[in-house]
């Protein structure tokens, strides 16, 4: 019985690729009372990894919360798995009005002590207590009353990027910190006004909401589904969006655009972006905007220093990392004084720039390949790169791909290499490989053999 991932990543992106269908990025939760959150989650890992569905799910036993990719054709049967339970019949399924094939590429389900990280004491208060859920067209109304205060309860690194006009975006890096800040801002206004709240799908404010009820606000309004509902229905309905710019989802994409208005900076230059990205090095991993000539010029990295230390040899770097939190233990979002033209806490609603439009974002399929092996290091003076062989095997002669978030797509024909220090014609998993090459390469790039 499989209850974990066999596939990594780079594997399972390649036949994500080669299968060449279409995949739905979707969220949704509820929240329930799980008796056995384990069994709840090995129930739903066996049946989702069936149907090829990737995601990242949290169970709890107040309920279940997931981000998920899951194969066009198996929608329907994807849904059956949820309405197996009796709470989760009818559920809504809040479906990106952006997909990417690959906006996850492992299947994750944990048992967590909550699906969202409040900090709140739920015996405390009525939990289901919660405000008015409005549609679109209910929400762009009241957001015309003048007796309305709307807020986001999302962090300052989604609001940058996206916001609802007018509305007050707290400069916050966790859901938990925005809850006493803006009950002590609004304290006057808890018996006249319209309190009216959103976040990316819905989540936060079905808590946030029962909360600032219990807290003494009488009128108490969410967005129902959040962002992503809000932007599928503005679509559909031909209404005008009163949200602008992009929302920032918790998947590879790490944005869907909204409207075409660009509200954000680089981060490092100050030229109208909304594009987030993850610094390169794997000792800082900060989450900033970046425009394209700031990451060619800085190779993804957020600061000189990082910039230096990925061209360090990996022994260096992992000498570097050792007794400090990194990597996925650590996710710091985008604060830095490295970063001078970073903005949060109040925003303005000015468009900066107009985003060209989107290419067709579907991944196909370009030229059929495997995986062979991860860069290990380059020697600038003589273009030499060093090569980690983990799948299959290289001989000379073959055509290859080396790609990289940096890199792009290059290819060659190797012909010839050193492997283990020695002029080879065949390399096998485990040998270090060096070759001639006509561009830098990085320590995030993949090396592939096209098949022909």
């Amino acid at each position: 019985m499989q209850l974990y991932n066999t596939l990594s990543a780079e594997e399972r992106a390649q036949l994500i690729d080669e299968a060449g269908k279409q995949r739905l990025t979707l969220s949704f939760y509820a929240y329930a009372k799980i008796e056995d959150p384990k069994k709840f989650r090995d129930d739903l890992f066996i049946q989702w990894n069936q149907l090829d569905a990737l995601g990242r799910t949290y169970v709890a036993k107040e309920g279940i919360n997931a981000q998920m990719s899951v194969p066009a054709e198996n929608f329907e049967a994807f849904r059956e798995t949820l309405e197996a339970y009796e709470f989760m019949r009818g559920i809504r399924l809040n479906v990106a009005v952006e997909h990417d094939d690959h906006s996850f590429l492992k299947l994750t389900v944990k048992v967590r002590d909550k699906i969202v990280a409040d900090g709140l004491n739920d015996d405390t208060f009525d939990v289901t207590n919660i405000g008015v859920h409005l549609k679109a067209k209910e929400f762009n109304q009241i957001l015309e009353d003048p007796n309305t205060i709307v807020v986001d309860f999302r962090n300052h690194y989604e609001s940058e990027i996206g916001h609802f006009k007018g509305a007050i975006t707290p400069d916050v890096e966790t859901f938990r910190e925005s809850l006493p800040i803006i009950n002590e801002q609004l304290k006057d206004f808890k018996e006249d006004k319209n309190l009216v709240m959103y976040c990316t799908g819905g989540i936060r404010c079905e808590k946030a909401s029962a909360y600032f009820k219990h807290q003494g606000f009488k009128n108490v309004f969410q967005l129902e589904g959040g962002i992503i509902n809000y932007a599928k229905q503005i679509k559909e309905e031909n209404i005008e969006s009163k949200f602008i710019g992009k929302n920032f989802v918790f998947d590879h994409r790490l944005g869907e655009r909204i409207t075409d208005d660009i509200v954000s900076q680089c981060h490092q230059c100050g030229k109208p972006c909304d594009n987030h990205t993850n610094c390169e090095n794997d000792g800082c991993h900060l989450l900033f905007i970046q425009c394209d000539d700031c990451k060619a010029a800085m190779e993804n990295c957020c600061s000189k220093e990082c910039l230096d230390t990925i061209h360090l040899p990996l022994v260096e770097q992992v000498k570097l990392r050792r007794g400090k939190q990194v990597g996925n233990k650590v996710f710091r979002k985008g604060k830095s004084e490295n970063l001078l033209f970073k903005h949060s806490g109040e925003l303005s609603d000015k468009s900066l720039a107009i985003a060209q439009k989107p290419k067709d974002i579907r991944q196909k399929i370009k030229v059929k390949k495997v995986l062979v092996g991860k860069a290990e290091h380059y020697y600038p003076k003589p273009q030499v790169g060093l090569f980690i062989i983990e799948n299959n095997e290289l001989n000379v002669g073959d055509k290859i791909l080396i790609s990289g978030p940096t890199t792009g797509n290059e290819e060659v024909i190797l012909d010839k290499m050193m492997v283990n220090g020695n002029e080879n014609s065949v390399a096998k998993i485990g040998d270090k490989v060096t070759f001639i090459l006509p561009f830098r390469v990085r320590l995030s790039d993949k090396l592939f053999k096209i098949l022909e």
